[in-house]
């Protein structure tokens, strides 16, 4: 995988590039991994990834950016190594990640991802977590397969990813039904539940690149900052992104009352509009149109919008010091800050 000259580029266009590039190495080995599920999990799977429609029929439906493979192949170019050696962390990483896709989407009651029905309404929940089981086992067995001298190391490390998912995930749903979460366990949840697995994706490609201890831990470090800033990011789509481009409806998160980042910090700002949210936050029945339009409000007069982009700004600087300090491969390195100026910047 040759990367180009990018000198004059526009950081959007280096980033897009990039993705497709990684893309087109990772899924046909994504391809070849699902294929390996049994038959009724292969449906499941195609559908989720937008490889099939309802009756299996092939289709190009959205497929995401597959952001958590460009990470992994672009940390393994980083550190000198070549990508298509790092191919299957990537494909098991992208396993993970839609395990707990299929997961969320089934915890959360979302009815679409990525502009049509979410997988557990076409095929029904128990089907669909199913699915998601099916490809975090196929993750460990694509790493295991890989027979990378340093396989071992890497399906330890990304089981400890996968535990530290489920601990965020866990936390996630036990708030909301508190009314007392704090700013710091709620930074320490999406820690978790996304800084972990994008820190992973980073240290995978920089072992399986030949990268150093060190290589591999700042690259961890870019990764996990990243992962942090795209949870503000993320949390502040799910309040004011455009439906058009995120795929869910306006004030998706508000509509089950979630304890995002920029909600919790609203909450705990002691404003008056931050009081006023509490009691929106506090009543027993769904909220309607003007009430989630006010919420949204109120969280933008007590802070909580600025508190997220200013937390996605802080810890995307965090990461480039992070990069900066692995002394990367250059063309690598302007691939990757491109990539994390994307994420932090993102619409969708």
């Amino acid at each position: 995988m040759t990367t180009i000259q990018q000198q004059d580029t526009d950081p959007a266009e280096v980033a897009f590039a990039a993705l497709s590039r990684c893309r087109a190495l990772v899924e046909p080995a994504l391809r070849a991994a699902v294929d390996r599920l049994p038959e009724r999990m292969q449906q499941v799977a195609g559908y989720h990834l937008g490889w099939l429609d309802e009756q299996g029929n092939p289709v190009r439906g959205d497929r995401g950016k597959a952001m958590r493979p460009a990470l992994v192949l672009l940390s393994a170019s980083a550190v000198g190594g070549d990508p298509a050696t790092a191919a299957p962390a990537a494909v098991a990483v992208e396993l993970v990640h839609n395990f707990s896709l299929l997961h969320d989407d089934v915890m959360d009651g979302d009815v679409t991802r990525r502009h049509r029905p979410t997988a557990w309404t076409v095929f029904g929940s128990s089907t669909a977590i199913l699915a998601g089981d099916a490809l975090l086992i196929l993750s460990a067995d694509v790493l295991a397969a890989s027979q990378h001298r340093e396989s071992d190391t890497a399906i330890r490390t990304l089981n400890s990813a996968v535990l530290s998912l489920i601990d965020g995930q866990t936390e996630d749903i036990d708030f909301e039904e508190r009314g007392d979460v704090g700013p710091e366990e709620c930074q320490r949840m999406a820690r978790n539940k996304t800084g972990a697995l994008l820190g992973t994706a980073c240290a995978l490609g920089a072992l399986y690149g030949g990268g150093s201890p060190e290589q591999v831990t700042r690259l961890r470090g870019f990764g996990e900052h990243l992962g942090l800033a795209f949870q503000h990011v993320d949390d502040l789509l799910g309040i004011w992104g455009d439906p058009a481009t995120t795929g869910k409806p306006v004030f998706n998160d508000l509509r089950v009352r979630k304890k995002t980042l920029p909600v919790v910090s609203a909450l705990s700002s002691a404003t008056s509009a931050g009081h006023h949210l509490a009691t929106l936050y506090q009543r027993d029945r769904s909220l309607n149109d003007a009430e989630l339009a006010r919420a949204a409000d109120l969280i933008t007069e007590a802070g909580g919008q600025a508190f997220s982009r200013h937390q996605a700004d802080s810890l995307h600087a965090a990461a480039l010091n992070d990069l900066r300090s692995c002394q990367p491969e250059p063309e690598a390195a302007e691939e990757l800050r491109a990539l994390s100026k994307l994420i932090t910047r993102r619409d969708r």
